[in-house]
């Protein structure tokens, strides 16, 4: 049970995130009773190997990551309210077939300068027309300062539901990944991507689909109707060709944006997202880094299993 607590720890201490048992026990990759788990929690602390904080655990001695914590949680429950409305609103877009909360939110965190990010699943064939759509809207909210609401960053067709990079980032993301709104599109989103239960087994057990069905707008489905043809297939490989070219110059000239991440994309026609060789990969460097520094401290063999 050790090595499978070590590596929940270590991830989340990635992002200075102390964690309760019952968190504990949904991120392990292997099955214990939640009687059996508080024991060995116990042990860990009277050996000084963990720490505990109220109901949290973290590998620092550290009460300041409790405090940081509580605060974060509470912004989080104001932050979902508001994703969840607006997530209703997107899923209004043409194309648009399920909407997920995703990023620290979908973690139940958030600090001051918390954005709201989102996860887009579109029809096949059909996800630069409702990409192109959704940011021309978001051009609006600069207007009302409130781009920090709509971070539409990661998009997928029904062509492309499996997840291809298979690790601990991912699999995280997806077990938190909090549905918000759609008619069977993260249903089948999910499905696809139960390699995931391999990191956490209780991904089989996460909530699938948003409540309710929503409405479909007599907009999107007269503009679904118009573009169901040979124009819709070139207008969408255009707007693709031409958000390539654009990210394109961006990365070239090395922008960055407002928090100072460097811009870039990866895109082809039934995806586009954050090139994972940034963020994504920083992460997984240091969490090996740092999980086989701390198997050394807990006297476990070094693993790179399930990394």
């Amino acid at each position: 049970m050790r090595p499978s607590i070590l590596k929940v720890l270590a991830y989340f201490d990635l992002f200075s995130y102390p964690v309760t048992p019952g968190e504990i026990l949904f991120f392990l990759d292997i099955e214990v009773s939640p009687a059996d788990l508080a024991k060995e929690l116990e042990d860990l602390t009277h050996e000084r190997l963990l720490f505990r904080d109220g109901e949290f655990y973290s590998l620092r001695n550290d009460p300041a990551l409790a405090v940081r914590r509580t605060r974060g949680n509470r912004h989080a429950d104001e932050l979902l309210k508001i994703a969840e409305r607006i997530s209703r609103r997107l899923y209004r877009f043409p194309y648009v077939r399920g909407v997920g909360i995703s990023g620290s939110l979908s973690k139940h965190f958030a600090d001051e300068h918390a954005d709201i990010d989102y996860f887009i699943i579109t029809s096949r064939n059909r996800l630069w027309i409702a990409r192109t759509l959704m940011h021309c809207f978001k051009k609006l909210t600069y207007l009302t300062n409130s781009q920090h609401l709509y971070c539409m960053n990661y998009y997928i067709d029904e062509d492309a539901l499996e997840i291809k990079e298979k690790n601990i980032f991912t699999a995280t993301e997806m077990i938190t990944l909090l549905p918000a709104s759609g008619n069977g599109g993260l249903t089948r989103f999910f499905d696809a991507n139960d390699w995931t239960t391999r990191f956490f087994p209780h991904y089989k057990n996460r909530p699938k689909e948003a409540r309710g069905p929503l409405p479909t707008s007599f907009i999107k489905t007269a503009l679904e109707k118009l573009l169901d043809n040979r124009w819709g297939d070139r207008l969408d490989d255009t707007l693709q060709r031409w958000t390539s070219r654009r990210w394109q110059k961006k990365e070239q000239r090395g922008e960055r944006n407002v928090k100072g991440d460097r811009m870039s994309l990866q895109n082809a026609k039934h995806f586009s997202r954050p090139d994972p060789g940034n963020f994504q990969q920083s992460v997984l460097d240091r969490y090996n880094r740092r999980l086989n520094e701390l198997q050394t401290q807990w006297s476990l063999t070094p693993s790179s299993e399930n990394l």
